[in-house]
């Protein structure tokens, strides 16, 4: 793509970053078959191509985002399918960023969008405020009608997806190590996350569960928290910095203390994030450096997991489940078969769901920021999941969890925690009527020399 920046915009770091990108497209238009919102809508403003032209033109004229391109960028999911169908190797997640971050600092928006904003980047990162909102949400919900019929569905959309009721504590709760019992064989530092610790605590039980019991010492340390990926997808790159240099002070403590191994997520979206850390803080002199190391041990759960021997699992069943690829895990880390090859070893049957590669619709605060859209992905989703008719769905992903959940016939449960069950855990929440379909493996009889010995 040719370009017309300046030589005095090209001075600019961030300018000269977005040309090397646009220049590496070639209008191809192969990232429009893949593109959830111009499959959806047909409108070539909504696809990757069509976004790529609108950024280097606010970007050439060096003035505020309009409002047109304001409402083509806010409609990208960030879902990264188009760099995985892209053959010329067009950045556009970092193009996408960076053109978000451009339009807050540059634009204003209406105050209802401006509200929203706000209360998602200020509750969502932080457990305890977002802990509460859930628990006021029922007090809302006679009034999401009333909101929608002025103007405010994402206010709507915001209470609809909150979960009537909290699940449990977790029982690994607050930083510290989880050690194992059995002779060490790695050390990891685990994200213990935001929304995720909230919504579905069993995750983290079951990742430190499971590794645990195959001697990983599991580390959440002390002052990490959001990775920040929420306010990074909002346009507010200064707010994401500031969450991942405090993950990086943390964990570095914890590097300091002896050797790591990984540094481990079970939510997809927040690895991508964390991968990412190098390129965010590369500014940053202070933390460059560390940031780069970050990255280079970040690994999702499922990624680490495909590279250790887990053994034989303790369980076998007969359970039919549809893998569910997270767009953040198949797309932005591009992971997709060590979640389900992991699935196979650990005695499920395992069917692919049909457009596997398009978007459910969540894509962090996608589904509360533009409902309309983020809904008809989710039924699309649905109505392919419904098609292979499996016993529950799992995936990678907070998100895809929450938005699928009760949208389908079948529970939707993470990936970490139909292993940890495999491997000799409990029985996943909300799985409890289909353990009858679980049988134990036989365990060998441990047997002595004598018992091959024949007078």
């Amino acid at each position: 793509m040719q370009t017309n920046f300046t030589p005095d915009q090209l001075s600019n770091a961030r300018i000269a970053e977005a040309e090397s990108i646009l220049r590496r497209c070639v209008h191809c238009g192969l990232c429009t078959a893949t593109c959830p919102t111009y499959v959806l809508l047909g409108d070539e403003r909504d696809s990757p191509r069509g976004r790529i032209y609108l950024i280097k033109d606010m970007l050439e004229d060096n003035a505020p985002a309009s409002k047109e391109v304001q409402h083509h960028l806010d409609r990208c999911l960030s879902c990264l399918s188009c760099m995985s169908t892209c053959p010329s190797g067009v950045d556009y997640m970092h193009l996408i960023d960076l053109a978000r971050g451009y339009v807050e600092q540059t634009a204003s928006r209406p105050f209802k969008e401006r509200l929203v904003r706000r209360l998602l980047a200020g509750i969502l990162p932080y457990p305890e405020r977002f802990r509460f909102a859930i628990r006021l949400a029922p007090l809302g919900r006679p009034w999401t009608k009333m909101l929608r019929r002025f103007g405010f569905e994402q206010l709507a959309a915001m209470i609809d997806l909150a979960p009537a009721v909290l699940p449990p504590s977790p029982k690994f709760e607050g930083p510290g190590t989880a050690a194992t019992e059995d002779e060490r064989r790695a050390r990891v530092i685990m994200l213990a996350g935001c929304a995720q610790q909230v919504l579905r605590p069993g995750i983290n039980d079951s990742t430190i569960r499971l590794l645990a019991r195959r001697g990983v010492d599991v580390v959440v340390a002390s002052g990490s928290n959001c990775c920040g990926a929420l306010t990074h997808h909002l346009g507010d790159e200064a707010g994401a910095i500031e969450f991942a240099k405090r993950n990086v002070d943390a964990w570095s403590k914890e590097l300091a203390k002896g050797p790591v191994d990984a540094i481990i997520s079970n939510a997809s979206g927040c690895g991508t994030m964390i991968k990412d850390y190098g390129h965010l803080l590369k500014r940053e002199p202070e933390y460059a450096a560390r940031a780069a190391r970050i990255s280079g041990l970040a690994r999702d759960v499922s990624e680490f997991l495909g590279a250790y021997e887990l053994g034989p699992p303790k369980r076998w069943s007969s359970l039919r489940i549809a893998y569910h690829p997270a767009c953040s895990l198949q797309h932005g880390q591009r992971i997709k078969e060590q979640p389900r090859d992991l699935l196979s070893k650990a005695g499920y049957s395992v069917v692919d769901i049909p457009e596997s590669h398009i978007c459910c619709g969540s894509a962090g605060t996608y589904n509360i920021m533009q409902p309309e859209i983020a809904g008809a992905l989710r039924d699309r989703k649905a109505k392919n999941i419904k098609r292979i008719k499996p016993d529950l769905v799992a995936a990678g992903n907070i998100g895809c969890i929450s938005q699928l959940a009760g949208q389908v016939d079948v529970p939707v449960v993470h990936t970490v925690e139909l292993l940890d069950w495999a491997y000799g855990g409990p029985v996943p929440r909300g799985l409890e009527p289909l353990a009858r379909f679980v049988s134990n493996v036989p365990e060998p009889k441990q047997r002595r020399a004598e018992d091959f010995i024949h007078a």
